[in-house]
């Protein structure tokens, strides 16, 4: 979890494959609407956010094995939504100003004026909620830790 630019598919595709797991992609879920506004530049609202985030639950339920699925879930109301089945979080922390680096260098339909909002609306998870991981660190790195983590 956490903002655009933050990595979630990046080290959840990883992670899924390490964990020999489903991935599932977050972003695939958004209903074309909000994918629309995205790239608009228009903020998404809670209630535009509602039956992707119903969607990802349903996806859960699919998956009672386990699965890795890569979500903003930014609001602590959004986490306890998907927290209906059994979930770990794990909190991608980076930096604002590396964050709108990366927004600008990839080809994605987040446009740079939305990583603002993002962070307005991040409500970071506290070391109970989340696993909290440096971003920015290397790929291979993070996922290892999280191995160990989570397999633990």
């Amino acid at each position: 979890m956490g903002v655009a630019g933050c990595g979630k598919t990046t080290i959840g595709a990883n992670l899924a494959r390490r964990l020999e797991l489903p991935f599932f992609d977050g972003d695939d879920y958004h209903p074309r609407a909000n994918l629309e506004k995205m790239s608009a530049g228009i903020a998404l609202t809670d209630g535009d956010r509602l039956p992707w985030l119903l969607a990802l639950c349903q996806v859960m339920k699919e998956n009672p094995q386990g699965s890795v699925i890569s979500c903003s879930a930014l609001k602590r109301s959004y986490r306890e939504l998907l927290s209906q089945e059994p979930v770990s979080f794990v909190f991608l922390d980076v930096p604002e100003s590396v964050i709108l680096e990366r927004v600008r260098s990839r080809e994605h339909f987040f446009p740079e004026s939305l990583v603002l909002d993002q962070f307005l609306n991040l409500e970071a998870p506290n070391e109970t909620e989340a696993l909290r991981v440096d971003g920015c660190l290397e790929v291979d790195l993070i996922c290892r830790q999280l191995v160990e983590v989570l397999v633990s």
